[in-house]
């Protein structure tokens, strides 16, 4: 067990040092395509499949009520949450549609979709990714594997290179906080 538990926090350690170099730049760009997306009037949608459905859900949770300081409400919806809808898009035109089928429904031109895949290449996130870069919204992507569908499609990627999803998706939470941080102490401010 010893040796598994050092090797684990290793492993993180390696993750963290190549984030801090690779991804700085990045979080601060979602950062300000998020400002910019609210600023606008619009609603940052958010999905994945699994673990990463449930980071939507606390994404979401986190802009609309709060991270860190008492402000005003941010428009966020995890589009992942609504198992009614879900079903039905399901049942009547495959689960590979659950996400753009709520896309064509509510993502306009001033919104945003960020859309978490580990894999990258989750048929239902890149569909739903596809719509709203065709409707003119802007795309982030959270990935953990270079180079695929969704980080081609998106405007801004964080790729945490991976082959364990729990680890892409301790990175994806890491800098989603950081995220959540700095859009909420913008609006804090009142800027």
């Amino acid at each position: 067990m010893k040796k598994q538990i050092v090797q684990t926090i290793a492993m993180h350690r390696k993750m963290l040092d190549n984030f801090e170099t690779g991804c700085v730049k990045i979080i601060e760009k979602t950062a300000k395509t998020i400002i910019s997306c609210i600023e606008k009037g619009g609603i940052i949608y958010i999905c994945g499949n699994g673990g990463s459905a449930a980071d939507a859900q606390h994404i979401a949770g986190e802009l609309v009520g709060r991270f860190l300081r008492r402000r005003k409400a941010l428009p966020a919806v995890a589009i992942s949450t609504d198992t009614s809808v879900i079903t039905s898009i399901a049942n009547d035109y495959g689960f590979e549609n659950i996400f753009a089928k709520q896309v064509e429904g509510l993502v306009k031109k001033q919104d945003c979709l960020w859309a978490l895949s580990t894999s990258g290449s989750s048929s239902n996130v890149v569909k739903a990714a596809e719509l709203a870069k065709k409707r003119g919204a802007k795309v982030i992507a959270f990935t953990g594997k270079k180079n695929s569908r969704l980080e081609k499609i998106a405007d801004v990627c964080l790729c945490s290179e991976n082959e364990k999803t729990f680890a892409v998706q301790e990175m994806h939470q890491l800098a989603y906080h950081i995220i959540c941080g700095l859009v909420e102490q913008h609006f804090a401010r009142g800027k």
